[in-house]
Formats: structure tokens, sequence, C-alpha cells
């Protein structure tokens, strides 16, 4: 037997579970993992010291051939190889392997009128993970993936855990969503319960927790707010519970929505954020308050919002619109 490909399988799975260490999300995992497997099928599998850092620029030139895959869509391949050659080779490549230059685009954004049209158009659960998205500048995955205890009515705040790159930040709890988030919670908890009878209700945990406390994935505490209504069986322990409702529903309610509110614009779940950014821009918040809410590690991430707003004239008045002289 060939000995290449079991090689590869298991250079990408020592690379999942370093992903897993880091507090990767598990779709970043998977798409690192594809790119590695593709990288060295490409190659013919062959062992991975054998493959330089020129063999990695020669494939992202590849990509760039006949491939024509977008300058975004290259780095992302850059990324999960540096990483895997970084973290399990012990091979520093970053400073030899180029990225590509990216566009600069501004992002696509509502106007808060067109965001109540579009929510108008969209009921039940998914209308609240919108609003929530649109009200907290949460990622379709984070505010998916909110436990139970994540919500604190007291302090009218939400934590979002383990976002993007692994960070943790705290949110506020939108007033207005108060009402139906208790209600969608004690829901939850009623539906936990009647799992739990019936010999189900688990929800997987973080690694780090699920090996310090194995029995919290039972709790109400952990149990997902946004939950799939189909019971699945968890890979890691065999248990049966409810995965968060999946990110690919959420987007095709919006796609809808935005058709039947008469939205012109290619407006998506992410546009909520780029919609909560801007709008909170408008508002007088200072960038670093927005930086935060956001999860934005760089402050030159946020920035693009300001360009948003000037560029679509929040700030900048049309001479036009001057008062007439005498």
């Amino acid at each position: 037997m060939d000995p290449g490909p079991d090689l590869t399988s298991r250079f990408v799975e020592a690379t999942r579970r370093a992903l897993v260490t880091r507090g990767y999300q598990p779709r970043t995992i998977d798409t690192y993992a594809e790119w590695l497997q593709r990288f060295m099928a490409h190659h013919r599998h062959p062992h991975p010291r054998r493959l330089d850092p020129g063999h990695i620029r020669a494939y992202l030139r590849y990509l760039s051939g006949p491939r024509r895959l977008a300058p975004k869509t290259r780095n992302q391949a850059a990324s999960a190889l540096t990483f895997a050659y970084r973290e399990i080779l012990d091979i520093p490549v970053a400073g030899l392997v180029e990225h590509a230059k990216t566009r600069n685009r501004v992002p696509v954004v509502l106007g808060h009128h067109e965001v109540q049209r579009l929510l108008d158009e969209m009921k039940g659960r998914k209308k609240l993970a919108a609003a929530l998205m649109y009200g907290t500048g949460a990622r379709v995955s984070e505010a998916l993936a909110l436990r139970i205890k994540d919500l604190d009515f007291e302090l009218g705040r939400i934590t979002i855990r383990e976002g993007k790159g692994g960070c943790t930040r705290v949110v506020m709890l939108p007033s207005r969503l108060q009402t139906d988030l208790l209600a969608l919670a004690r829901r939850r908890r009623e539906l936990h319960q009647d799992d739990l009878d019936r010999g189900h209700g688990w929800a997987p945990l973080p690694a780090a927790l699920h090996r310090k406390t194995p029995k919290a994935g039972w709790e109400d505490a952990w149990q997902f707010l946004f939950a799939s209504r189909i019971l699945q069986t968890d890979d890691a322990t065999g248990h049966r519970g409810r995965h968060p409702l999946h990110p690919t529903a959420m987007q095709r309610a919006v796609r809808k929505a935005v058709r039947r509110a008469g939205i012109l614009k290619p407006a998506t779940c992410h546009t909520l954020r780029h919609s909560f950014a801007t709008q909170m821009l408008r508002d007088g918040y200072d960038i670093r308050t927005v930086q935060q809410l956001l999860g934005h590690k760089d402050v030159r991430t946020t920035m693009i919002y300001t360009h948003v707003v000037d560029q679509v004239g929040f700030r900048v008045r049309s001479p036009l619109d001057r008062d007439p002289g005498p």
C-alpha cells in the first residue's frame, strides 16, 4: 500500500488537533484541513518535509493561474499551509510566502429602515437571531453558537465566547430583544428537560472544559440557545443532543427576506454586522469602542467602516444642500 496518502492523513490530523488546541473555529479548522489535503495531493503526497517554501509558492501561483481563484481565497490557502508548517513541522515559512494583494472593497451596508424591512419579512428564531446580529454586531456563527449561560439579563450583556481567533468578548444585550430572548431561553430549558427524560440532551463542549468537567454538557447552562430541531450524535462522545442551528439555514432565510423586502443590495447575514458597525459610528461612538464590540484585534480592520461612513455621505455635506445665498 502506498504510504503517501496515509502520511498526508496523519499530517492533516495533527494540524487539526493543533488548530483545536489554539481555539480556532470548527469552520476554519475544516477549511485549513481541506487546503492542506489539496496541497499534498497536488504534489502527489510526499513526506511533508520534502516540500519547502518554494513548493508552497508554486502551489499558490497555480491557484492564481488556471484556477483563477480570488486573492482572498489564495491567502486563505497560504495561511493554512503557513500554520501547518510552523506548528507541526516547526518550519517558519511566513516570511518566505508572499500573500496576494487584495482589493479594498467597501462592504455592503443597510440603513436602519432597510434592516427593519428585512426583519419584518422573517419570523421565529431566525428573525430573533438576525435581530441579534444587527443589535450586537455578532457574526452569524457567533450568534448561533450562543449558550443559555452566555445571556446575562440582569446586567444586560451577552458574552461571545471563542469568537474568531478564539477570543471572548462582551457585547450589549439589546433591551428590545430581552423579552423574546427570555422566552426562547425558557423554551430551550423545557426542551432540554424533555431530551434528558429520553436519555439525550448532550451539548458538545469546548475541548478544555470537556477535560475539566465532562458532565457539564448535560447541564441547562451549556445548551445552545438557537439549537437544531434535530438530535445529533456527537462524534467525540457518542452522546446525542442538539447542535446549533446551521449557518447555511440562516443565510438562506436572510436571502429570502432580502428579496421579499424588495432590497436590491446583495445583503447577507454578514451585512447585518457591517450595518451595526456603520450605525454605531453614525451615532457618535468612537472607533475603539466599535473595535471592541466587533472583536477586531487590529483597529485597522475596524477603520473600513469609517471609510463607509465618509464615502456614502453620512458626514460629508453635498454643496447642492447649502443654503441659498441672498
